[in-house]
């Protein structure tokens, strides 16, 4: 029997019984479509959130104050305090492979511009930010670069402070009070929207060292260290340790790389979007139950064909294979319906709602499908064995 015999047969099959065939293959399709679906709109909110952590850059190290450890004692923990200085970040554009070194500050505040006031996030940083943060300005100048000792009352606004405090003029030139200070404006940054539920776009910049003094601060918040693309990530890391070790005595920081971050990140959204197709997957062994039971009653109402196969000369080995091969029909169209049908509700999704975000990751559409192939060949194979060892002339006198 050729492969085009085994063909005809098994459609012929699926095309003589429509209802039945279209049921079979019905669960399947919607054990697949949940698989696309599901593992788009985890796709989808993975790239989101990769996205917001890499508006920043990828080359960045963070290092923050106090340093948290054990002594092998349960509940035993110290931790130890000591506040990072300026001087603390511009040592460390000493490190080969550091371009450079942002000290920050953040607090909030009310910003008052004559009769208007709009209590805002005020950033405490130096001239490198923009170069660090991948920002931009929309027009004017970004902060200079002053010693900490002579640090000039001059601030950059985001888009929106603009839009609310300076509504029908220019903002640069202008005053504006920043609790109990005025501050120049000198720049105005561009749009930049939302990154993780925090507005840059509703936010001040001043020097960190006006930034200190306005919130009573004894050290920094935070240091953002920007290295070199291709440069040792993990050398530099061991630079900074020695470096702050040195200059407080003490390992009291914690250093973390954006590198590290995104791994951490990823792997996390990894599991949950296989875990989400697990769930869809449980719909596939539904489809799989209803091949095995729909080509089990097929048998049943087959046996003269069988015979009559059998009879001609066909064996046990062909007659499996016919079974299984319309099985594994059942199953594969019903796995392109359901493609097709998840395809099509994930961007159907995302055009209805555009802030959806959606993202057919094809390996897992594929592996859907092979899944699909696979189930069908499994549920058909008890049914296309007992079919196969069915006694040519029992099977010719049933009919």
């Amino acid at each position: 029997m050729l492969l085009a015999d085994y063909l005809h047969l098994a459609t012929s099959s699926i095309r003589f019984s429509p209802m039945r065939s279209f049921l079979t293959a019905l669960g399947i399709a919607v054990g697949i479509a949940a698989v696309v679906l599901l593992t788009a709109l985890g796709g989808g909110v993975q790239h989101y959130v990769l996205q917001q952590f890499t508006q920043f850059g990828a080359h960045i190290i963070a290092i923050n104050p106090g340093k948290s450890s054990t002594f092998g004692v349960s509940g035993a923990m110290v931790s130890n305090v000591r506040p990072l200085s300026i001087e603390d970040a511009e040592s460390l554009r000493r490190i080969q492979g550091v371009q450079t070194s942002v000290p920050m500050v953040q607090g909030n505040s009310p910003v008052e511009v004559g009769q208007l006031t709009r209590w805002t996030t005020v950033l405490g940083v130096n001239h490198e930010t923009l170069q660090t943060w991948q920002l931009h300005l929309a027009s004017g100048q970004f902060l200079p670069d002053d010693t900490t000792t002579q640090a000039r009352n001059m601030a950059v606004i985001g888009a929106k402070v603009r839009s609310e405090l300076f509504p029908d003029r220019s903002p640069l030139g202008q005053h504006l009070r920043i609790g109990q200070e005025r501050f120049r404006v000198i720049g105005v940054m561009e749009t930049k929207g939302q990154i993780l539920g925090f507005d840059m776009d509703d936010a001040v910049y001043i020097p960190v060292a006006r930034a200190l003094a306005l919130f009573n601060r004894e050290g920094l918040m935070e240091i953002d260290v920007l290295y070199q693309a291709g440069a040792n990530e993990a050398a530099i890391i061991e630079q900074i340790k020695a470096l702050l070790i040195q200059r407080h005595g003490t390992e009291d920081v914690t250093i973390t790389s954006q590198s590290d971050m995104l791994k951490t990140l990823g792997s996390i959204l990894d599991i949950l979007k296989a875990v989400v197709a697990g769930i869809g997957s449980i719909s596939l062994l539904v489809g799989g139950v209803g091949i095995l039971t729909i080509m089990s009653i097929a048998v049943n109402e087959r046996t003269g064909e069988i015979g009559l196969l059998r009879a001609l000369g066909a064996s046990r080995q062909q007659v499996t294979y016919l079974f299984l091969l319309e099985a594994a029909a059942l199953a594969g169209l019903g796995g392109v319906a359901g493609m097709l049908a998840g395809i099509g509700i994930a961007w159907l999704l995302h055009a209805v709602i555009p802030a959806m975000p959606v993202q057919i990751d094809w390996l897992y559409v594929l592996l859907a499908e092979a899944v699909a192939v696979i189930t069908g060949l499994l549920a058909g194979f008890a049914p296309a064995q007992r079919a196969s060892a069915l006694p040519p002339v029992e099977a010719l006198r049933s009919e």
